[in-house]
């Protein structure tokens, strides 16, 4: 087993580090400047739908705290913040209008972060779908798709001078599957079906916004998807099922211009995939600058017999939905320690994994880690200085992982970056506040930011290139 916190993480030149986060998760103010409800605003105000019932109405009020957020970001050296762009807020009500307020608490936002020398990263779509669209079908819905494209031209074409990369979509999977498959994510549906008509019209949206990004924008971007991984491991047979529905539902369209015909195979009782259409799948297939990849744990699987109490341990919140329409034969089993405060299992060696096989998969095809950190309970303790925050856990987290893209990029990964999840503590989705993934905390009484230990030493990399 590699000892990945011996790795040196001399990273090569023009390597970016830099941090994300997400429009619902750390903005607050969800009726400011003519925003109207989205699908996350609907959920999180639906009684027993989020732990404690919190909503993202204040959040980490970003929105009125974005310059003292900026300065947090120049003063630990980012080179690159990621953030999502609220739907509802450039286009309130889902209409054709741009919204001046909102276009413009965006445009401040990007200004900001090219004064400080910190590269911008949109992404359009980060899971907050405007309730309107939602109303009139949501993502199995095949106008949603198109109404997309639309949102994407219109704010491109009113930030697309500055922007230095667009990501067009942030894990799909989540939206289609945890949305409409488990219930688990907005908006709460529990419908295979549904599930796997959202995965092809969020791949629909994809290809159809590249070419209106393209055209829009002025300065030359990059353009990509973000997709959120899973990592599977155990018999061959069910682990291959698996990587079918979760990753090569996403990689096999956007890359390859095809749908497995395993995927097609495995899912034949739940659709007859009758929403695909002629021409659909060339439109899917668009360059891409950079392919985003999320990873945060492994899963582990084995056929199941269907005798017995089938195991469902996968690491996402169950409520009595599944996230694995045409998998009601396999189980994921519970893996090994150490755990993060999601009960995620803690192996860095599958980002190496994961980073190589795409890059056996796709060789001509530039990787980002675009989201990958952990959720630890961290203890504030009270100084002369002021809060701190000692969250070695997450630092031995982050070290090793790092150790772990460096590795891969001895292995002839051509890997552009690395981004952490999170920059702030935030609003966890199902998980309300009670899990904190930030490297810098959140007061969510008072709005105070501490940077934390991980933090620093994330600086730290930033600034010498090496640990």
């Amino acid at each position: 087993m590699t000892d990945y916190r011996t790795v040196p993480l001399d990273f090569p030149p023009g390597f970016v580090f830099g941090s994300a986060t997400a429009s619902y998760q750390v903005e607050g103010a969800a009726a400011d400047g003519g925003r109207t409800p989205s699908i996350w605003d609907t959920f999180s105000h639906t009684p027993g739908r989020i732990w404690n019932d919190d909503t993202g109405d204040i959040a980490c009020d970003h929105y009125h705290r974005m310059d003292e957020d900026l300065d947090l970001m120049a003063e630990l050296g980012l080179q690159a913040y990621r953030f999502s762009i609220s739907w509802s807020r450039v286009m309130p009500n889902a209409g054709s209008a741009v919204n001046p307020t909102g276009i413009g608490f965006y445009s401040r936002l990007v200004d900001g972060l090219r004064e400080r020398g910190i590269r911008p990263i949109a992404t359009l779509y980060h899971w907050d779908l405007p309730q309107e669209l939602e109303d009139a079908g949501g993502w199995p819905n095949r106008d949603t798709a198109h109404r997309f494209a639309e949102y994407a031209a219109r704010t491109v074409e009113h930030l697309g001078d500055r922007v230095d990369t667009w990501t067009t979509l942030n894990e799909p999977w989540c939206s289609a599957y945890l949305g409409y498959g488990s219930g688990a994510h907005a908006p709460g549906r529990t419908n295979g079906a549904d599930a796997l008509a959202a995965v092809h019209h969020l791949n629909l949206a994809h290809g159809l916004a590249v070419p209106e990004i393209r055209r829009a924008a002025t300065n030359d971007p990059g353009v990509s998807v973000t997709l959120n991984f899973h990592v599977p491991r155990g018999e061959d047979e069910a682990a291959s099922r698996v990587d079918a529905l979760a990753n090569r539902a996403f990689t096999s369209p956007m890359l390859r211009g095809r749908y497995d015909d395993d995927l097609l195979e495995i899912t034949r009782g739940v659709t007859d995939w009758g929403f695909l259409r002629e021409g659909d799948l060339a439109q899917i297939r668009q360059p891409l600058d950079v392919l985003g990849v999320n990873y945060y744990s492994t899963v582990t699987v084995r056929a199941w017999d269907g005798t017995g109490e089938k195991v469902n341990n996968d690491g996402h919140k169950d409520v009595g939905g599944s996230p694995w329409p045409g998998l009601d034969d396999v189980e994921f089993l519970p893996q090994e320690g150490p755990y993060t405060d999601m009960g995620w299992n803690i192996a860095p060696d599958g980002l190496e994994e994961l980073l190589v096989s795409l890059h056996e998969q796709f060789p001509d095809q530039p990787l980002m880690i675009t989201e990958n950190g952990a959720a630890f309970p961290d203890v504030v303790e009270q100084t002369a200085e002021g809060p701190r925050v000692h969250d070695a856990e997450r630092t031995d987290y982050l070290l090793r992982h790092f150790g772990a893209a460096r590795r891969a990029v001895d292995r002839g990964v051509d890997l552009r970056g690395y981004l952490v999840w999170s920059l702030l503590d935030n609003f966890e989705w199902g998980y309300g506040f009670s899990k904190r993934f930030g490297i810098v905390r959140v007061d969510y009484a008072t709005g105070q930011r501490t940077v934390k230990d991980s933090a620093r030493w994330f600086s730290r990399v930033i600034a010498e290139n090496a640990a």
